[in-house]
């Protein structure tokens, strides 16, 4: 079985490192590196950019994506693009009532990466309630991640929420086949668990987790994972 796997926000394909088997595909998003290339104008492209990137690596029977990472898998789902998707963290999508707000919210951190010190906006992403149970992981592993985050690009940072913000992807929900989606959310997580549970697929739960148990909980993480591949 072939896996790509995609990071989130803020993310870069070593989050994946001590999860994934070594013969899987960690592929870079668009504004998350050189390998992942620039932003494109609209969330069609920088899907059709993902799905051309798996398919040069030789293509994949599963994608593996948290947050970001697991619309872009949910999105190559919807579109016919990828069988498969296990989705880490995910919202499936939002309706058009609540899109200007969230628009907004993203265009307020978009301008902060364009004006202020990377360091100081990275200081005020990850104080966001969301990510209070990261508080509990080691001070090497918050530098390491510190350090990785610090060699990003704002703007292109700035783009990626601009473009691929969940104002801009579609909604979802309406597509969603649990013959073709497992979702996993931390333990600790309840506002995804509650999204999760919201849907008609299969959820499973990660122990000693919250948003993000790629950085959170590796070793719980790649358990339930292998499991769910396994189904």
């Amino acid at each position: 079985m072939r896996v790509a796997y995609l990071h989130g926000f803020l993310g870069d394909p070593a989050v994946w490192d001590g999860i994934r088997g070594p013969a899987a595909l960690a592929l870079t998003l668009p504004g998350h590196g050189p390998a992942g290339g620039p932003v494109s104008p609209t969330w069609e492209a920088n899907l059709a950019a993902m799905a051309e990137a798996i398919a040069r690596r030789g293509g994949c029977d599963v994608v593996v994506g948290y947050s970001l990472g697991a619309r872009v898998a949910l999105g190559l789902v919807a579109t016919g693009r990828a069988p498969r998707a296990v989705l880490v963290s995910v919202n499936p999508g939002i309706s058009d009532a609540e899109r200007a707000a969230r628009r907004a919210s993203d265009a307020a951190w978009a301008t902060r990466l364009r004006t202020d010190p990377l360091a100081d906006v990275l200081d005020a992403w990850e104080a966001q309630p969301l990510f209070a149970t990261q508080a509990r992981a080691s001070m090497a592993q918050r530098a390491a991640r510190r350090a990785r985050r610090l060699t990003l690009d704002p703007a292109q940072l700035a783009r990626s929420l601009e473009v691929m913000g969940l104002a801009e992807m579609p909604d979802y929900r309406p597509t969603v086949d649990a013959a073709r989606i497992t979702l996993l959310a931390g333990a600790d997580d309840a506002k995804y668990i509650a999204l999760a549970r919201a849907l008609p697929l299969p959820l499973v739960v990660v122990p000693g987790a919250g948003h993000d148990p790629t950085f959170e909980a590796p070793a719980a993480l790649a358990e339930v994972l292998a499991a769910a591949l396994a189904l």
